[in-house]
């Protein structure tokens, strides 16, 4: 029984999940955190950050150890001609450390550079999920337009079922030909067929949101209807200078600009190969030698034999210490270093150019916006009387068709204006709607 009572609850719970229904901004979010893009984008902004700390690390000193041993083995003649075996064993043991203590400043400019990186990674990022939001928003109002069809399906195939029952009536006791009955039948299955397009609609734009979202499992995806309550009325258009002054804050630019200023710290860089560098360097070590042929090492000036001594006398005895100051002084390395600032030059003209471009195509973009603002509106405005005019034209051909002055035909031909009046009229209310999203977007970012 527990086991009965423990699987029903996991079935519950499983299709409690499966109809959550996903709000707009749990899209947005979601789409931020898990769309790969913005992944790639993240992962280019780690690899920027690391760069900016290898290259603050390169400040530090370097330290490093060495344990170096060599074992000789065979014959060799001495200074006498005498030949005899030379097999011995040597130990050498160093720690250095060294630090580079002048560059023209290379090292400085190169963490500023990365600095200028890892901004410009940065306001990519914020691009590339920006650009994600807007599809979801974009996607998420398709979305709610296709349901909003679906209702106006509704309401058209109850009011040809209607239809149909009443001419079914009248065809039966004999007050209407049967003429009346086909078409009335007629039109109830195009109605039917038109809702399941509208039903297949939905499902096709939920379908294709839940691919941007890069969902696996999308079959019970649905969303959360939201009340669109904004004043449609309300249309906030933009002078030139507020245009401007926006374009001058979306993160493309940004990250143009971050550009030109790594750019112009790479021509200071390459620059600083014209100076010459100082380094330093010390160092502490010692040694053990092993003679593997004879203790005896040699004779002292009263002709003692020197015995060879064990490992940590040696080590002690032969303990030394260096250090080391050194200057490069470039003087002629086959005009690399000009040509490499040339180089550099020519990179920042490029990337001036590209913030150029970015401004240019980032304004094009908030002028479409708001051309699409306007048309969109006007749109929406005539749609809404065209939307009146046809359900005024319906009323009147329903009162003229029950009062039997007009045809089923003509009543049909009435209603069908008045169901596309209505859609249209939804789809330029959802045009209008995204057109407003997308300026206030630019105008919020």
């Amino acid at each position: 029984m527990n086991k009965r009572l423990f699987l029903g609850f996991i079935l519950i719970c499983t299709s409690v999940f499966g109809q959550k229904k996903w709000t707009l901004n749990e899209c947005i979010e979601y789409a931020k955190k898990n769309n790969l893009q913005v992944i790639s984008s993240k992962y280019n902004q780690k690899i920027q950050e690391n760069n900016l700390n290898i290259s603050k690390n390169e400040f530090l000193p370097s330290v490093s150890g060495n344990i170096n041993n060599t074992g000789n083995f065979g014959q060799t003649q001495g200074f006498q001609g005498g030949i005899g075996r030379n097999d011995n064993f040597n130990n050498n043991i160093r720690v250095s450390a060294d630090m580079l203590l002048y560059s023209g400043g290379r090292l400085r400019k190169q963490v500023e550079k990365n600095m200028f990186a890892v901004k410009a990674s940065e306001y990519d990022l914020e691009t590339i999920q920006n650009n994600v939001s807007l599809q979801i928003i974009q996607q998420y109002l398709s979305v709610l337009l296709n349901k909003e069809v679906v209702k106006v399906r509704e309401n058209a195939l109850e009011y040809a079922e209607k239809l149909y029952e009443k001419a079914k009536i009248t065809t039966d006791i004999g007050t209407t030909p049967k003429t009346i009955l086909i078409e009335a039948e007629s039109t109830l299955a195009r109605e039917k067929q038109n809702l399941k397009t509208a039903e297949i609609n939905v499902k096709r734009s939920l379908f294709d949101l839940a691919l941007l979202l890069q969902l696996k499992e999308y079959k019970n995806f649905d969303v959360e209807d939201i009340l669109l309550d904004e004043n449609l009325s309300d249309l906030s258009l933009l002078d030139e200078n507020k245009i401007l002054e926006i374009t001058e804050i979306q993160p493309q630019i940004k990250a143009a600009e971050s550009r030109i200023g790594e750019a112009k710290k790479q021509v200071e860089i390459n620059k600083s190969f014209y100076y010459p560098t100082i380094s330093a360097s010390v160092g502490i070590g010692s040694f053990y030698f092993n003679s593997l042929v004879t203790n005896n090492v040699g004779i002292d000036a009263q002709g003692n034999i020197i015995k060879e001594k064990g490992v940590l006398d040696q080590y002690e005895n032969n303990f030394s210490q260096q250090a080391n100051l050194s200057i490069n002084i470039p003087i002629f390395n086959k005009g690399n270093t000009k040509l490499q600032v040339e180089q550099a030059l020519i990179n920042e003209d490029i990337a001036l150019n590209n913030l150029s471009i970015q401004k240019q195509e980032v304004m094009q973009n908030i002028q479409k916006a708001q051309f699409n603002l306007e048309s969109n509106y006007e749109v929406y405005i005539y749609a809404q009387e065209a939307e009146k005019s046809a359900e005024s034209a319906l009323s009147f051909a329903e009162k003229s068709y029950q009062a039997g002055k007009t045809s089923i035909y003509d009543f049909n031909i009435a209603n069908n204006n008045y169901v596309n009046a209505k859609g249209t009229s939804i789809q330029a209310k959802y045009n209008y709607i995204f057109s407003k999203r997308v300026l206030e977007f630019y105008m919020n970012h």
